[in-house]
């Protein structure tokens, strides 16, 4: 009769991913395959605690718990209850927890799952990266009606580095340029002008950035693009669109995109 092969169980108060990690790379050191895994998530109470290591220690097979339970109590539970039934423990986080603690002298949060919440915050700022990138400058308009935020204003006035900027605070944010010649979409009249955010500049400081901008791509400075008599005719569009979207209009002339960015998610988190 073929021997059973040594059980290794991972123990979590949460999903679980953290220590069947830790458990897969320990024992693929020895050759997994001499070994057989167990994953036990949202193991919470004590009660939980002492029926797992009794089902363990009834069954007599080779067994060895390695868990990531965060709670002192629970930590406690599996080392007393592991003495009890015969079955080795490991704790995987307690030491760490300790040691982090010691170097910083601060008391950790002790909430199970803050791992798994980063990760999920990790996924919804790369989607909403990836949200912003795909509705740049009205590159799709349907983008208008699933998006969190939507920024309009003319050529120049950081559309584009304000909707990556609130992106990485996890906001789908699509922007859209308002041209003179071009009708706005009809996507922008169908959402609520809270979600809008007009930008407007100093028609000024507009100019020396478009002169700037057509230096860059090795362009005459006559070109229309920063003409002062083009750059008012546009923010004057710019502006009447605004008020027909009923949006908010903010100033970007002399404020960093970090300050132009809290404003909006300031007003967005306020809005109703």
């Amino acid at each position: 009769m073929t021997a059973l092969k040594p059980l290794v169980y991972a123990v979590s108060d949460s999903v679980g991913d953290t220590a069947e990690m830790v458990v897969k790379a320990a024992i693929s050191q020895f050759g997994s395959q001499a070994f057989e895994t167990h994953r036990n998530s949202h193991v919470v109470s004590v009660a939980a605690i002492e029926e797992l290591f009794r089902q363990i220690g009834v069954s007599g097979r080779r067994s060895l718990v390695c868990h990531t339970l965060v709670s002192q109590e629970l930590r406690q539970a599996a080392l007393e209850f592991g003495q009890q039934f015969g079955v080795g423990t490991v704790d995987l986080l307690g030491p760490i927890l300790g040691a982090v603690e010691a170097l910083s002298g601060l008391k950790p949060e002790l909430k199970p799952g803050l791992v798994h919440k980063l990760d999920e915050d990790y996924f919804r700022r790369i989607e909403a990266v990836e949200f912003s990138v795909k509705y740049d400058d009205g590159k799709d308009c349907a983008g208008i009606l699933l998006a969190d935020i939507v920024l309009v204003g003319v050529s120049r006035t950081s559309k584009t580095p304000l909707s990556m900027f609130l992106a990485h605070k996890m906001m789908k944010v699509a922007n859209v340029p308002l041209v003179p010649e071009l009708l706005p979409p009809a996507e922008l009249f169908a959402i609520p002008g809270r979600k809008i955010f007009g930008l407007v500049i100093d028609p000024f400081k507009l100019n020396r950035i478009r002169q700037e901008r057509l230096r860059v791509l090795g362009i005459e400075e006559t070109s229309d693009y920063a003409d002062m008599a083009r750059i008012g005719q546009e923010l004057a569009y710019a502006q009447t669109i605004m008020r027909r979207l009923h949006c908010q209009v903010l100033d970007v002339s002399n404020k960093a995109i970090e300050e132009t960015a809290n404003f909006v998610l300031e007003m967005v988190r306020n809005s109703p």
